[in-house]
C-alpha cells in the first residue's frame, strides 16, 4: 500500500501491526535483546520446528517419488502438499 500524502509504501499493513510492533519495541528496551529480535514462546517455537520438520520430509518424500519415476498424478499431489506446508511454516502464530 501507498500512504496517499507521501507517496511512501506503508511500514505496516494497518494500525494493530504497528501497535503490536511498538509494544515489542518497549518491552525489548533498556534490555540486551536487539530491537529487531523475533520473541517466540517455547509452544511457538516448538510448533514452528514441527512445521518446518514436516516441510523437510515432504520435500524429502517428493525427491524419493521423482528418483523413483512416480506418476505424474501422485508428484502434483506430493507438490501440493509441499506447496501447502511451505505457506503454513511460513507463517509465525
Amino acid at each position: 500500500m501507498v500512504d496517499s500524502e507521501t507517496g511512501r509504501r506503508r511500514k505496516y499493513c494497518k494500525r494493530s501491526c504497528r501497535q503490536r510492533a511498538y509494544e515489542q519495541r518497549t518491552l525489548v528496551e533498556g534490555t540486551s535483546i536487539p530491537p529487531d529480535a523475533l520473541i517466540l514462546s517455547v509452544d511457538e517455537a516448538g510448533a514452528l520446528g514441527d512445521r518446518l520438520f514436516e516441510l523437510r520430509c515432504a520435500a524429502q518424500d517428493l525427491q524419493t517419488a521423482l528418483a523413483e519415476n512416480a506418476d505424474p498424478e501422485t508428484l502434483r499431489a506430493m507438490t501440493d502438499d509441499l506447496v501447502r506446508l511451505a505457506e503454513e511454516s511460513e507463517r509465525l502464530r
